[in-house]
């Protein structure tokens, strides 16, 4: 009677494994200082650079567009200011002289316009460091302005009106100066 051939396992050092497509990689933090060369740059990218004498205009518009239109809606609320009041003055008895006199109020109302859109773009930091400037500003007019008024009942002259928006515009502006230096200092 013959035996039956008997197989044995293969041992697994006798088998071949195909050759590495890579060099073999390197275990995380092998090396000390692993963690920097991790995040070491990587190669640049074969794209050419922008000369760099060049200024990119688009950039340039999309970073500063509110500034930009802010500073025009400006301009023209200045230009329809002195064109108003010398009309105005001009024409002391016409009927019209109200409606003239309040064509400042569309300029000023895009700037508010412009404002709360700018607001709406802001992250949280931001909109919490203009809240509070403004809270500064609104609270420093409402001091000044009622502090004035009881002056003027003792004598001094009545200030116009106008003036306040333009306080307003200034205590903020000294409101984020505040706040911006606060923030740095206490990093």
């Amino acid at each position: 009677m013959t035996r039956p051939p008997v197989y044995y396992p293969v041992a697994v050092a006798e088998q071949n494994p195909a050759p590495p497509a890579e060099a073999p990689v390197e275990p995380a933090f092998t090396h000390a200082a692993a963690p920097f060369l991790r995040t070491e740059v990587n190669t640049p990218v074969a794209f050419a650079s922008p000369p760099a004498g060049a200024p990119n205009l688009s950039a340039t518009w999309v970073n500063y567009k509110t500034q930009i239109y802010f500073a025009l809606t400006f301009l023209a609320y200045l230009m329809v200011v002195v064109g108003s009041t010398t009309i105005v003055e001009a024409n002391r008895d016409a009927g019209w002289r109200y409606y003239i006199a309040l064509l400042p109020v569309i300029p000023t109302a895009v700037m508010v316009w412009l404002f709360v859109r700018a607001l709406a773009t802001m992250d949280e930091l931001q909109k919490r460091t203009q809240l509070q400037a403004f809270g500064f500003a609104l609270c420093g007019t409402a001091l000044l302005t009622f502090g004035y008024g009881f002056l003027e009942s003792v004598g001094l002259p009545h200030l116009n009106f106008t003036l306040v928006l333009p306080l307003i515009a200034v205590l903020w502006a000294v409101g984020l100066g505040t706040l911006a230096l606060k923030q740095r200092y206490r990093r």
